[in-house]
């Protein structure tokens, strides 16, 4: 199946909390999108990965994405290395997507900019003729995308561009409280973490109205770039 969009996050809701509006929007706009987790967040402070990989599914339904796989990479162990590449490789290969969205290239978790390089570099290599894979015994093609984002996540680097998400954020709301067992609950008995306070959870609609208001907008997601971004004329910025 080939894909419009990959988006790939080192945690379940990873995609959720960076670019969950962006990707409800262009399905809206009639894109197919993907997801990929590289690891089941197992070492996760709250929740276990059996709860995480139910949350992950409610919240693909949310998002309207179709398709969504989980890697099983060691939650805060996987590496930059050949094993890791080719698995993301053979993902690349099957969706073949046009774009793909991955973590942030600097962040709090390690696991994100690690997943960040990991991703980059894999697209980079899954257009190499000479390097070989197969997915259920079938020889796969090379495919490169045409680019790389990152998106933002814990913290608060500055945007190459935003996307502007206005009538989006109920729903990405939506997909990231999926994630019950994760975010601000006052009735939880489970220990608390960086993102289970509800200053967190507020944080995640005052940054998108901030991006948006800097562009006039009413919210808007934030992106790095590989590389210069362009445009064909100066009459497609907003």
């Amino acid at each position: 199946m080939k894909l419009d969009i990959l988006a790939f996050g080192a945690h379940p809701d990873d995609v959720e909390l960076g670019c969950a509006g962006t990707i409800l929007k262009e399905v809206s706009l009639g894109k197919k999108v993907g997801i990929v987790d590289l690891t089941r967040g197992e070492l996760g402070t709250r929740g276990s990965a059996e709860i995480r990989d139910q949350e992950a599914n409610a919240a693909a339904k949310i998002l309207g994405v179709v398709a969504r796989e989980n890697l099983e990479m060691r939650d805060g162990f996987f590496i930059n290395d050949e094993k890791h590449q080719l698995e993301i490789i053979k993902m690349i290969r099957k969706y073949q997507p046009e774009i793909v969205l991955c973590n942030a290239i600097d962040d709090r978790h390690i696991d994100h900019a690690k997943g960040s390089k990991l991703v980059s570099d894999a697209c980079f290599l899954s257009g190499l003729m000479k390097i070989e894979t197969q997915l259920d015994g079938i020889q796969q093609n090379a495919w490169r995308p045409k680019i790389v984002y990152h998106y933002i996540q814990w913290k608060n680097i500055a945007p190459d561009f935003v996307v502007d998400i206005t009538g989006f954020t109920d729903k990405k709301t939506e997909s990231i409280l999926a994630y019950s067992s994760q975010f601000y609950d006052p009735n939880s008995t489970e220990p608390e973490s960086p993102i289970s306070s509800k200053n967190f959870l507020e944080s995640l609609n005052y940054r998108s109205r901030d991006f948006g208001r800097l562009v006039g907008v009413e919210h808007a997601e934030g992106f790095t770039a590989e590389r210069y971004l362009a445009v064909n004329s100066l009459g497609d910025l907003i």
